[in-house]
């Protein structure tokens, strides 16, 4: 399947000041399968080195950590010679073994002519609480998120439907009725089928919605099993509190996070260790409210006021166990939570494309769902789930802010009036 991913990896391999590689993301985004698939078509050959199916591996980095050491041990290990620019290495769940962390430094330092990539689920949790030294400076990084709407209409075969929607993006000009009809069909399956490549194959070889999600019950499995394993215990308990209550309050009319909704009493103090851990996981982020909109945005956010959203919408929806049926109808039984799901989508789209989100709300309660900014403007995106994009908060926004333009995002067909460029929700990737 074709991931984005490919084109940055393309991108660090020929670059002059190019340093070893952490690729980090959630369990199952398919950091592994990316990394050996490039391997595959841009090296003579790949030596992989896995900390956890072979812990007997961490034994090689206690002694000496210098490239020197390594190459000859890790050569015997992988049975095959590793050569300079020709061998691609790869240590995947580094996370295990913080002295092949460290030894990154000295690759770039004193052996730049190795390629080196090493990837972890956990390592945003690793690098935050670890006692080791982390090589700051002396290695690129990369996130990689689950697929986007763009990578799993592609992996379905709809590579022509991709191309129209990106041209009327573009132009503002509305999609054939027919093919934007089919382009939502598709964004309610994406709802369903979420991007994690596993699901995604399995939704292309056999549109099965039932096998979809036992394998999305799997990840939701796993990623429980990490809260216990790579957790602190007092912590584990909390992680998983919140972690269930996400789903819960994205069901409210106003789904900004609030702690006393985790448990009766709940507070900051009680449960943002828990809620620092799903986000440096990879399993959840938070958007943060800005008190004024200014670059940059950053430095005007409100660090007690945010929402968090979680990072694949198959899992979102598994966690909820909503029906296939119900999300592919939009039945009325779930209209409470059309907007939050709407809202997370969008979310999930925007991280994907590299931006940083916020939300912003007046004083007398008007709210942006999110504020970006785009080719050096900050623009406002109103979110509806429906084709019902009446929208008085972006008004108020626009009359006080008067940015360039605005985007409301909607089951509508593309357009642009008033200042406002309307955009289907099936499109959020071309944002």
């Amino acid at each position: 399947m074709y991931r984005k991913i490919k084109h940055f990896l393309e991108s660090w391999k020929e670059s002059k000041h190019r340093k070893p590689l952490i690729l980090q993301g959630a369990r199952q985004v398919g950091k592994t399968y990316s990394i050996l698939e490039f391997g595959r078509t841009h090296y003579e050959n790949v030596a992989y080195f896995n900390f956890e199916t072979n812990p007997k591996l961490n034994e090689t980095f206690e002694e000496n950590i210098s490239p020197d050491y390594l190459i000859p041990i890790l050569s015997h290990v992988a049975g095959q010679t590793i050569v300079r620019e020709k061998t691609l290495i790869v240590f995947d769940e580094v996370q295990l073994c913080e002295r092949a962390l460290t030894s990154l430094k000295y690759f770039c330092e004193d052996a730049p002519d190795y390629h080196v990539i090493v990837a972890g689920s956990l390592l945003g949790v690793a690098v935050n609480r670890a006692k080791f030294s982390f090589p700051v400076g002396k290695v690129d990084m990369k996130t990689l998120y689950p697929m986007d709407m763009e990578e799993f209409m592609l992996a379905l075969g709809a590579d022509s439907l991709v191309e129209r929607i990106k041209k009327c993006f573009a132009d503002d000009t509305p999609m054939p009725s027919a093919l934007h009809d089919e382009a939502m069909q598709l964004y309610r399956q994406y709802l369903i089928v979420g991007g994690m490549p596993e699901c995604v194959l399995l939704f292309a070889e056999t549109k099965d919605y039932i096998l979809i999600r036992h394998t999305q019950d799997t990840i939701l499995a796993s990623y429980l099993n990490d809260m216990s394993k790579y957790n602190n215990l007092n912590e584990i308990k909390k992680t998983r509190l919140a972690y269930d209550n996400i789903t819960v309050q994205l069901s409210k009319k106003n789904t900004r996070f609030q702690y006393k909704l985790i448990k009766k009493g709940g507070r900051a103090s009680e449960f943002e260790n828990a809620i620092e851990w799903l986000c440096l996981s990879g399993i959840a982020s938070q958007v943060y409210k800005v008190k004024q909109i200014k670059k940059p945005l950053e430095n005007y956010r409100d660090i007690d006021a945010f929402k968090i959203y979680v990072s694949d919408m198959g899992l979102l929806l598994a966690k909820k166990d909503l029906a296939a049926n119900d999300i592919l109808y939009m039945v009325e039984d779930i209209n409470d939570f059309k907007g939050g799901m709407a809202e997370n989508y969008v979310n999930v789209q925007l991280t994907i494309s590299g931006y940083s989100t916020y939300y912003w709300m007046s004083e007398r309660g008007a709210e942006i769902d999110f504020v970006i900014q785009r080719d050096g403007k900050l623009i406002p995106i109103e979110v509806k789930s429906a084709d019902n994009t009446k929208a008085k908060s972006l008004k108020v926004f626009m009359e006080t802010y008067k940015p360039d333009y605005a985007i409301k995002l909607s089951a509508k067909n593309f357009g642009y009036e008033d200042g406002k460029k309307t955009v289907p929700l099936y499109a959020a990737f071309c944002i």
